[in-house]
């Protein structure tokens, strides 16, 4: 069987979430672990696909890179119906920059068999650097899409459209392939039933470490990272909106703060 595997990651819950002091890194141990949602949505594309082409009889492989912890979201993962899993858990990876961790996950994916094509969201909520399926594709020397509306995939090929600025864009890649999807995609994944939640405690999930794949540790990690976060701030808070009361001047008064905003 082929094996269509889904690239994901257990983020802090969206709704708590902290900064390490002085380190500008997200403090992971502090909030609920969860699986990102584009994540989620990538894990729906796949079994949307694994079930469209049944008669080519794909499996849904997930592969994460994390702690101990990443288990919330690979069981997750699995309780939608994926059907196995690839951890990749080494202390030597804390910090790793996204190149480094695009390297190890190439190493990774060369673990799993028979592999036909990678989904992966096209950024995370936590980083939200957007070039890691990317990386991996340069690392693999394959094809990519990336920020796909919709993809299908038919005689050797996947398809599909990319939405921006500029219009709708047909792409077409040869397999295998690197695939990463927008928001867009789907509107939301599919839930979890008992029974998915039950199955997911019996799928094999095979544990990675970096001397298994063969990467050395000083190829990844904060200490050796190419890239820093040097400050952040947080968003400030929002305030009430600014309620203009038309006396014959609201439209001038919506223009010159919009011109104040520099919007006009």
């Amino acid at each position: 069987m082929s094996n269509i595997v889904v690239l994901i990651k257990q983020v802090p819950d969206y709704e708590d979430r902290h900064l390490n002091d002085g380190a500008w890194t997200l403090d992971r141990a502090g909030s609920d672990p969860v699986l990102d949602e584009i994540n989620e949505k990538a894990v729906e594309v796949a079994l949307q696909l694994k079930e469209k082409h049944a008669e080519s009889g794909y499996n849904v492989v997930v592969l994460t890179a994390g702690p101990t912890g990443a288990e919330t979201a690979i069981r997750r993962a699995l309780s939608m119906g994926a059907d196995s899993a690839y951890h990749l858990a080494d202390d030597a990876m804390v910090g790793s920059d996204l190149v480094q961790t695009s390297w190890a996950l190439a190493r990774a994916l060369g673990q799993i068999e028979d592999v036909a094509f990678v989904i992966a969201g096209n950024e995370t909520s936590d980083g939200v650097g957007g070039a890691v399926p990317a990386v991996i594709a340069h690392y693999l020397g394959l094809p990519q899409l990336t920020a796909m509306r919709s993809i299908d995939v038919a005689d050797g090929k996947i398809t599909g459209e990319r939405e921006t600025d500029d219009g709708i864009f047909g792409l077409e890649a040869t397999l295998p392939a690197i695939v990463s999807i927008s928001e867009k995609i789907v509107d939301d994944a599919r839930f979890p039933s008992f029974k998915g939640i039950m199955a997911a405690k019996k799928k094999p999930v095979e544990k990675l470490t970096l001397a298994g794949i063969g990467v050395e540790s000083d190829e990844v990690g904060g200490a050796n990272a190419n890239s820093t976060v040097t400050s952040a701030t947080p968003k400030p808070p929002k305030t009430a909106g600014e309620k203009v009361t038309d006396e014959g001047e609201g439209g001038q008064q919506i223009a010159d703060y919009l011109v104040a905003q520099k919007l006009l």
